[in-house]
């Protein structure tokens, strides 16, 4: 990673961090590092930055994340349990900049589940907005599916999660809107059939 990029990681961090806690202390942290971040970027750029470059006026574009079914050797799925729903979906989120497809799915699955895997393929890529009712999210959105198996438990599931479990894949439990019923099934027909789709 580069010095530029790992500034521009840092803005990505306190923007996110801005947008999303409500703790005061929390976000007075990440104002803080934004600050510092913008001066380090002025300096080795020798360009005036007053704003996050991360900036909802700028071009609008599709957002980006993974999704990861790992099997386990009886042919089950990895399944997390959403706090936020209290419902389930395969172990994913929003893609972080600088890292690939694949590297964001390996985090994901560790973060929610605990797990290390190893990503086997490419399942399918799919345009979201056509299976998410429109209340649930107004924000555009391409979402990459991966086959995955597992290396080894290293950790526990993170703050987001409040329960991983194994399923058969016809005997799944009630699915977040973070997974629709069709690219679920999309996806598993790729799975077991050794192919991709994508939208």
């Amino acid at each position: 990673m580069t010095n530029e990029q790992f500034i521009m990681k840092a803005l990505a961090i306190s923007k996110i961090g801005l947008k999303y806690s409500s703790d005061p202390y929390a976000l007075e942290n990440y104002a803080e590092l934004q600050e510092l971040a913008l001066q380090q970027l002025s300096k080795l750029t020798q360009t005036e930055f007053q704003d996050n470059f991360y900036n909802r006026d700028l071009y609008p574009t599709v957002n980006v994340s993974v999704r990861t079914i790992v099997t386990n050797e009886a042919n089950e799925v990895l399944m997390v349990k959403e706090k936020s729903e209290q419902l389930w979906s395969f172990p994913g989120g929003w893609c972080d900049v600088f890292e690939s497809p694949q590297e964001n799915a390996i985090k994901e699955v560790v973060q929610e589940s605990g797990y290390q895997i190893k990503i086997d393929r490419l399942l399918g890529v799919f345009f979201r907005d056509k299976y998410k009712e429109r209340k649930q999210s107004l924000i555009s959105e391409y979402c990459i599916y991966f086959h995955g198996s597992i290396i080894e438990k290293v950790s526990e599931h993170n703050h987001e999660i409040v329960d991983v479990g194994f399923f058969k894949q016809d005997k799944l439990p009630s699915l977040s809107f973070k997974n629709s019923k069709e690219e679920v099934e999309r996806a598993l027909e790729a799975l077991n059939n050794n192919s991709a789709t994508f939208d």
